[in-house]
């Protein structure tokens, strides 16, 4: 229910002066915890990104005890974990699912009555019932070293007062379902679903799919995409009577961290004011059964860790050019003709970055090793003077931002040997072959290559978006 808060600050971009008092009310009303102070200081670093951690609680307290009476007083745990990762330009959106019943190490946890929760292997969602959302939140920073922002928790209870405000969602069974205990009863087909079904719908696990927490997960991010879509797209932030019946169910719904302010709100509201459904993908960290309990999974390596240098890599922005300032000559990654050279001493390095530059373009005409030198750098020949700076500034561009390359000196004599890549590019690139040669020397303090994606091309078609068929 990320959208919620998202969906909920948009409106800020439309409101006018005179409302500013009837939105403060709605805020007012919101329920706020605080995680920073319990998270402690070596936390991962930020990059731009905004992280914003997605909590389904399965609290049988108050109104939600119809769904167990016996689990009250049990605490409560993440029936449903989810990171949305929106990139530095606001331009696209990860939601990343994390099953809950993967087994992984958490770290050690203050405990919500005080002492501390020692660190061991367990279930991923106990973390929340450990420790609370701080817990959780310290927990998956140290298994993905991705910075999260805010956090987003929302109940049984607060899932359904929020589908019955926005009008419903429809959903596409592939068959009947009867699932008394997720209070579910529908024939196949088409149906609009309001807040019992609609929970239900997202909560049943073995009437739909193969009865895996990962088949469920994909249906939650189905639904999702729909929620965005009639959100951004179905006429809530015109309707007055809908737009005042959405607030007051997301305001009552929620619990957000106290650093989510208002002020905030409205920052995220105008930097996503143009981000739609079709911009959101769905994914869920890659797994393999658990050795020990084949009712438990554990993160599939190397592919989990890949995927999350992946997303702390998504630092992409865009510059934008000054006003009159002078037009730099567009060019495109396959104009570039780059010779790379490993100065870290590293085994291997110089491919590994060819082959990374080449999937995005690059021609890539050679590779070898220079001495040991702590500055990554770029150079270009001294003949080339007029379009060097130009084609390096290309290069430097797909390297971190905190760390970019300076494009200045000269080539010097190097040996270098013939580039062959180990994986072909993703798009072969033809070599422009009046193009200056530009020598990227990885230093010491090698930044890495900027991805275009924060998803793989080996999870492609795990992806769920507004194209994914929901009657399947």
């Amino acid at each position: 229910m990320g959208w919620v808060s998202v969906a909920m600050t948009a409106v800020m971009v439309v409101l006018t002066l005179s409302a500013y008092g009837y939105y403060r009310s709605v805020y007012s009303g919101i329920d706020r915890e605080k995680f920073t102070d319990k998270v402690g200081t070596d936390r991962p670093p930020e990059t731009g990104a905004l992280n914003v951690l997605l909590i389904g609680s399965d609290s049988r307290e108050g109104d939600n005890k119809k769904y167990g009476a016996l689990s009250q007083g049990l605490g409560e745990r993440t029936d449903t974990i989810m990171l949305l990762h929106i990139s530095p330009d606001r331009d696209k959106a990860t939601m990343i699912s994390f099953p809950r019943d993967s087994m992984v190490m958490i770290p050690s946890c203050t405990l919500p009555a005080g002492g501390t929760k020692p660190a061991g292997l367990a279930q991923i969602n106990s973390a929340f019932n450990d420790g609370g959302v701080a817990c959780t939140i310290k927990t998956l920073e140290s298994l993905t070293q991705i910075h999260i922002n805010h956090f987003i928790k929302v109940d049984f209870t607060g899932f359904k007062g929020i589908v019955d405000a926005i009008g419903g969602i429809q959903i596409c069974l592939p068959k009947p379902v009867n699932d008394p205990q997720a209070k579910l009863v529908l024939g196949a087909g088409k149906h609009v679903v309001n807040g019992e079904q609609a929970l239900g719908y997202v909560r049943t696990r073995y009437a739909l799919g193969d009865g895996s927490d990962l088949s469920r997960i994909q249906r939650q991010q189905v639904f999702l995409t729909k929620v965005l879509e009639k959100v951004t797209d179905g006429g809530l932030l015109t309707d007055p009577i809908k737009l005042n019946a959405f607030l007051r169910a997301a305001g009552r719904a929620v619990t957000l961290d106290t650093e989510l302010t208002l002020e905030r709100m409205v920052d995220i509201a105008n930097s996503v004011s143009g981000l739609t459904a079709k911009e959101l993908k769905g994914i869920t960290v890659p797994t393999e059964p658990y050795p020990e309990d084949k009712n438990r999974v554990q993160f599939r390596q190397p592919d989990a860790g890949d995927f999350f240098t992946r997303v702390r890599d998504d630092v992409e922005v865009t510059v934008t050019a000054k006003p009159g300032a002078t037009p730099v000559e567009k060019v495109t990654n396959d104009q570039v003709r780059v010779q790379v050279l490993n100065g870290t001493g590293e085994f291997g390095k110089a491919t590994k970055v060819a082959d990374e530059l080449a999937a995005q373009g690059f021609v890539v005409t050679h590779v070898g090793n220079v001495p040991t030198t702590p500055t990554t750098t770029i150079r270009y020949g001294k003949k080339d003077a007029a379009k060097g700076p130009v084609h390096g500034e290309a290069l430097a561009a797909r390297l971190s931002k905190d760390k970019r390359a300076p494009v200045a000196g000269k080539i010097k004599p190097q040996t270098v040997n013939a580039y062959k890549p180990s994986a072909a590019p993703a798009t072969p690139a033809a070599a422009s072959p009046g193009g200056p040669a530009i020598q990227l020397v990885i230093g010491s303090d090698w930044p890495g290559v900027r991805v275009l994606s924060a998803i793989p091309d080996s999870l492609k078609d795990k992806v769920v978006d507004t194209t994914t068929n929901p009657c399947l």
